[in-house]
């Protein structure tokens, strides 16, 4: 019987080649992506695990090809077999009139060719596949060849140079800073040891040396030691920028007293958020509207990310029976990375939105900083389904208006209101004119009752008596008369009253205005003030409800000016509570014992300062003792985010660790001090000198 895997093995050869073929180019384009990107060694390790996952391929492709498909490829290809290729290739054991097929199907299987069964290489794919990777290869290659160039090391400063002769010094240096991969920036080279890079950078530092020290390393203030590592260019060292640092030079045999460099990060940004349609936060429902179309745009220093959630609630119902429901979705953004738009089309049919009901819009983004995305909520926007039109009504009002929220109502607006009414006076007809001033008049009325419940004034809603003619000779007129249901509480009188006992005088023969538990006090000035701006809005009141709105502007801004001496007034609220005393001890009473009870004279307590370690280092630089610098470096990394430059002040205490009885070190680390101090709860106002006036008088008694 012939040998299976002698058939099967043209068939197996020539898959692997295909799979090969196929692969290589995209090992190819991987291996000089990561050349670009991270240099030699990286594209070495890059090629063998390439290689390795070709190799895995092939043998792959290799394996489809088993004694099952030799017998069916067998069968459909020679007729001359009589579909009895299985009796050859099959394995099993044959009964004698099976073992004489199989003899008469081998001898005829034994004048094939089993290169034939073989399937051809497939071309087009293997074509398809290198002419991409060809257009991958010049893509990089133009990328590449754009990026600039290594620079050579630049010269160091001069005034770095060590006096000793032969010791070594400071020849070249370079700088190359690697942001991340999320701010899609390329790297970049700087010949200034004063780095300012994106937080997250990766700084590469490139020394020569004069002669060569036999180690280097650069030491960050305050911090660790980066050991530098010999190279072909000098000597090179790496660090990530996460924390502002100040950093130093230091090598065996170079000079001690190095210049210190900073190290500044910039921190990422949050993204900003907008809503760009509707043009409005406030937005009112159509009839027979069926989508609403909601437009944000997320801006970000960096990128936002592809992908946002909006979550969307809605509260349907009125008064205390709102039901509040919320949803999120995901939203996907278009356009540039860092200015990315996202647009949401809201079937309404869905939300079961009812007169009355609100839907409200927030979009939450996230921008593409590594390890913590930074997440920001942006603005709401509302859309309100309009609740249906009042009926129109007689009444006190002659029907009933259509009033805004009371919180948009205010003195102000009515006076905007009543000048946007005059205006148009020539254009509406009389009876409009007299509508529109009315209810401008309604406004004023309300906006005056809620002013004047700060001094007692009744709602005017239940309809009183005329109030009888006074008999008094001035003129005067009397005090109202009270009577039950006359909207006051006059408390209810007491069942059994006794002769002589006071009992609630007040409750019985009066009322209050005010609640007995926590009444609003007004000093005598603002409530004056008070009056006389409900008077204002009274006078402002009449003239519009008669039409006369010309007449009623002048009130209407002495009452805003009233409501605006009151807004700066002093206001006293007191809770109406009795007196607590201590009880009574009844052991000590009349025994003359007064242990205890005599209090002690009152004691000064220094002022304790929450951050006091800078305030004690300032006070302590005045003079000429030491000094906790390693305290203050603490609290100085510690609180750095409350500083405006933290590496100037860290600096300064370097320079005065470096000379410790260097005078203008002292004054420098003084002087950036003083902007750290927390400043007094509390200053002393300078007294005015009484202008040149003044200032010629004082100088006549000198």
């Amino acid at each position: 019987m012939p040998d299976p895997a002698h058939w099967l093995a043209p068939a197996r050869r020539r898959a692997a080649l295909g799979a090969v073929l196929v692969w290589s180019p995209l090992a190819l384009v991987c291996a000089a992506l990561v050349f670009v990107l991270a240099g030699t060694w990286s594209t070495v390790a890059m090629l063998v695990v390439s290689a390795l996952a070709v190799v895995w391929a092939a043998r792959a492709a290799a394996a489809r090809f088993d004694a099952q498909w030799l017998i069916l490829r067998l069968n459909a290809r020679e007729a001359a077999l009589e579909d009895s290729a299985a009796l050859v290739f099959g394995g099993q054991p044959l009964a004698g009139i099976e073992q004489l097929q199989a003899r008469r199907i081998a001898a005829r299987i034994a004048a094939l060719d089993p290169a034939g069964l073989a399937d051809d290489l497939a071309q087009r794919r293997i074509a398809l596949a290198w002419m991409l990777a060809a257009a991958a290869l010049a893509a990089i290659a133009v990328w590449y060849s754009q990026e600039p160039a290594v620079p050579p090391l630049s010269p160091a400063d001069p005034a770095t140079a060590p006096a000793a002769p032969g010791a070594p010094r400071l020849v070249g240096q370079r700088v190359r800073i690697i942001p991340p991969a999320y701010t899609r920036l390329p790297p970049r080279y700087s010949d200034s040891l004063d780095i300012r890079a994106p937080q997250g950078s990766r700084i590469e530092w490139t020394f020569a040396f004069d002669p060569e020290p036999a180690a280097a390393a650069v030491q960050l203030v305050g911090g660790q030691a980066i050991p530098l590592t010999r190279a072909s260019e000098g000597w090179v060292g790496g660090v990530r920028l996460d924390i502002p640092s100040l950093y130093r030079l230091t090598a065996e045999g170079l000079g001690a007293q190095q210049p210190v460099h900073r190290l500044e990060p910039i921190a990422d940004d949050p993204p900003q958020v907008r809503v760009i349609e509707p043009a409005s936060g406030l937005a009112t429902m159509r009839p027979g509207q069926s989508r609403w179309r909601v437009v944000f745009e997320a801006s970000d220093d960096y990128a936002v990310a592809a992908g946002a959630r909006a979550a969307i609630t809605t509260a349907i119902g009125e008064g205390e029976n709102v039901r509040f429901a919320e949803r999120s979705i995901t939203v996907t953004g278009t356009g540039d990375p860092r200015r990315r738009r996202f647009a949401i089309n809201l079937p309404l049919g869905g939300f079961g939105l009812q007169p009355g009901s609100d839907l409200v819009v927030q979009l939450t983004v996230a921008d593409t900083r590594e390890g913590a995305p930074q997440v920001v909520r942006g603005p709401g926007v509302i859309l309100r389904y309009p609740a249906p039109r009042l009926a129109e009504v007689a009444g006190l009002d002659l029907m009933a208006k259509q009033q805004m929220p009371a919180y948009f109502r205010s003195q102000r607006q009515v006076i905007i209101d009543t000048e946007a009414l005059i205006r148009q006076r020539r254009s509406l007809s009389a009876d409009e004119f007299l509508v529109r001033s009315d209810t401008i008049g309604v406004d004023q009325r309300l906006l005056r009752l809620r002013y004047g419940q700060f001094v007692g004034m009744e709602a005017e809603e239940t309809p009183r008596p005329p109030l009888p003619v006074s008999d008094k000779e001035d003129g005067a007129p009397p005090e109202p008369d009270h009577y039950d249901g006359d909207g006051h509480d006059h408390g209810e009188a007491p069942e059994n009253p006794t002769f002589g006992g006071l009992g609630n005088v007040l409750a019985e023969f009066g009322h209050t205005h005010d609640e007995s538990e926590a009444a609003t006090l007004l000093d005598p000035d603002t409530r004056a003030l008070l009056k006389l701006a409900l008077d204002a809005m009274w006078e402002a009141e009449v003239n519009l409800r008669t039409g006369k709105p010309e007449a009623a502007l002048p009130f209407e801004n002495t009452a805003l000016d009233y409501i605006k001496r009151i807004q700066q007034a002093t206001r006293i609220y007191l809770p109406r509570v009795g007196t607590q005393l201590p009880p009574v001890d009844m052991a000590r009473r009349m025994t003359g014992k007064r242990e205890g009870i005599v209090g002690r004279g009152a004691v000064l307590e220094p002022f304790a300062i929450a951050d006091a370690v800078p305030a004690t280092a300032w006070r302590a630089l005045a003079a000429a003792g030491a000094i906790d610098l390693a305290g203050l470096d603490q609290w100085l990394r510690v609180n750095s985010a409350r500083l405006r430059d933290p590496l100037s002040v860290l600096a300064a205490v370097d320079g005065l660790r470096s000379a410790p009885s260097s005078k203008a070190a002292r004054e420098k680390l003084r002087a950036q001090l003083w902007s750290v101090l927390t400043r007094p709860p509390a200053t002393v106002r300078r007294r005015p000198d009484g202008g040149d006036m003044g200032r010629r008088y004082a100088g006549g008694l000198r």
